[in-house]
């Protein structure tokens, strides 16, 4: 709810502060909406400080855009990986995430306060189509790629690959989670749809 991003075609993803969408909208909306809703904005930007106010970012990511997905981190959720120390990353409470999938295959992880480049997955020999991350705040990252596979990426141990899904005979289109992040569910070509448990 803090940030809107969208591609705006071939390699350059825009990033935009909620508030300023809101308000932007607002400028064309009716009167009571309009008056209701930019009280309640004028009242949160009081209370949040100047400096940590949100700031628009365009991001080149070097390559055509397929697809996009937030992602943010709960403290309580672990990685997976036993060597934590050994970490470039410690993704804090109010971090948040955008992975982007490109047409080269590759996925990379943005920033979404600064814009700056995190980490960049290269697994995929195809366009990624779609990412999702688990709803639970463990930054485990799923993509699905033309390749025919699904892939299961773990952001807390540095983007390391967990898993590569294997199922579909054609290209895979999309994936979701099921909301307690036990079950992934994916479609393909073919219209086949492919469901595994994520343990």
């Amino acid at each position: 709810g803090s940030y809107f991003a969208w591609s705006q075609g071939h390699r350059i993803v825009k990033l935009v502060p909620w508030s300023q969408c809101l308000t932007n909208f607002l400028l064309h909306g009716t009167k009571n909406v309009a008056n209701s809703a930019s009280t309640r904005l004028s009242r949160q930007n009081s209370e949040g400080s100047q400096r940590n106010k949100p700031c628009e970012h365009i991001i080149d990511c070097g390559d055509i855009v397929w697809s996009l997905a937030f992602g943010s981190s709960v403290p309580e959720k672990q990685s997976r990986c036993v060597n934590i120390e050994w970490h470039r990353f410690k993704f804090g409470q109010d971090q948040l995430l955008l992975a982007t999938g490109l047409n080269n295959g590759r996925i990379k992880i943005w920033d979404v306060y600064t814009g700056k480049l995190l980490l960049n997955l290269m697994d995929h020999t195809e366009v990624v189509r779609d990412l999702t991350f688990a709803p639970d705040g463990s930054l485990i990252l799923v993509s699905a790629s033309r390749d025919k596979t699904l892939r299961v990426w773990d952001l807390k141990d540095d983007g390391n690959m967990m898993k590569v899904l294997k199922g579909h005979q054609n290209w895979v289109y999309g994936c979701a989670f099921s909301p307690d992040s036990s079950i992934l569910c994916s479609v393909g070509a073919s219209k086949a749809v492919v469901a595994a448990i994520l343990v």
